[in-house]
């Protein structure tokens, strides 16, 4: 059964940092993207940032927002997806769920994540 925990979420000031781990067992993730989600009260969930790495290279995948501020690196060795979340902002205060492809390419489609972790709260003060 393939299990997907997320830890390192928080609470933190407004122009802080923040990393999250999201630790995958139950397959082989080596070959599949991973991907972050987030979903704040009252809104859809959105796209994050998403990671392939295939032999040598990686892939990877954000939402313009997100961009420059949000680095997401995985450790294949360790199945274990991370996110490195600087510059903090109150809007970006929300539950962050980790998420599973079963495709190679580091897509922002929900629709393509066939596994999700239970999230981990992001808390942000200004």
């Amino acid at each position: 059964q393939v299990q997907l925990v997320e830890s390192g979420g928080g609470l933190v000031q407004a122009g802080g940092s923040l990393r999250l781990s999201c630790a995958a067992s139950g397959r082989t993730f080596s070959s599949y993207a991973m991907g972050w989600f987030r979903q704040a009260p009252g809104k859809e969930r959105e796209f994050v940032a998403a990671i392939n790495w295939s032999g040598d290279s990686t892939t990877t995948n954000y939402a313009d927002s997100m961009r420059g501020r949000f680095t997401i690196s995985r450790d294949n060795a360790k199945n274990t997806v991370y996110l490195q979340m600087n510059s903090l902002k109150p809007e970006d205060m929300a539950v962050y769920y980790c998420a599973a492809s079963n495709f190679r390419w580091p897509s922002n489609r929900r629709t393509e994540y066939a596994y999700w972790g239970q999230g981990t709260q992001v808390t942000v003060s200004s």
